[in-house]
C-alpha cells in the first residue's frame, strides 16, 4: 500500500464500486486527463492490485439462494492431507469460498446451492466422499444483512 498514492486509491475505490467505468469516466471523476489514468489502471493491473473484473450476480435469480457455511474437521492434520483436501474441495462449483482456519475446525466453506435438497446431494455425493473428513458442521444463512465485495481504501483529501 505504501506504493499507492491518493489517485491510485481513488481509482481502486471507484473500480470496486463499478468495474465498467471507462477510462474517460474515471478521468472525469478524478479530474485528470485520460492518458495518465489509463497508465495508472494498467500499472495497478500489472502490479496485481486489480486481480480481475467480475459481474456480481443475484443469487436468487440464478437459483443459488441457499447459502451454508460448513465447518470441516479432518481426521489427520499433515501438510499432505490438508493440501489434498484443499486441492479437491475447491474443484466443486458449489464451494464459493474456502478458508483454512485455526481453531476447532480446519476449514470453513461457503456453499451456494438451490435448496436444501441440493445441499444434501452435495454433502452426500461430493463433500463427504473426500478422504480424511472427520466432522462436518453446517450453518445455514437465514438472511443477509451485509455482503460487501469492496474494501474501503482510505486516502487523504487534498
Amino acid at each position: 500500500m505504501a506504493l499507492l498514492d491518493n489517485t491510485d486509491l481513488k481509482i481502486l475505490n471507484l473500480l470496486q464500486m463499478n468495474a465498467r467505468l471507462t477510462i474517460k469516466q474515471l478521468a472525469s471523476e478524478l479530474q485528470k486527463s485520460h492518458t495518465p489514468v489509463f497508465e495508472r489502471v494498467k500499472k495497478l493491473e500489472e502490479r496485481g492490485y486489480i486481480k480481475r473484473y467480475v459481474a456480481i450476480l443475484d443469487a436468487k435469480l440464478i437459483n443459488r439462494q441457499l447459502k451454508a457455511f460448513t465447518h470441516v474437521q479432518l481426521k489427520e492434520h499433515s501438510q499432505k492431507i490438508l493440501s489434498e483436501f484443499e486441492k479437491e474441495v475447491v474443484k466443486f462449483h458449489e464451494v464459493m469460498e474456502c478458508y483454512h482456519m485455526t481453531g476447532a475446525f480446519d476449514f470453513i466453506l461457503k456453499i451456494a446451492v438451490k435448496d436444501m435438497e441440493a445441499y444434501h446431494e452435495f454433502l452426500m455425493q461430493k463433500l463427504s466422499k473426500l478422504p480424511d473428513i472427520g466432522t462436518l458442521q453446517s450453518f445455514f444463512v437465514m438472511s443477509e444483512a451485509k455482503h460487501e465485495t469492496a474494501y474501503l481504501l482510505e486516502y487523504n483529501e487534498k
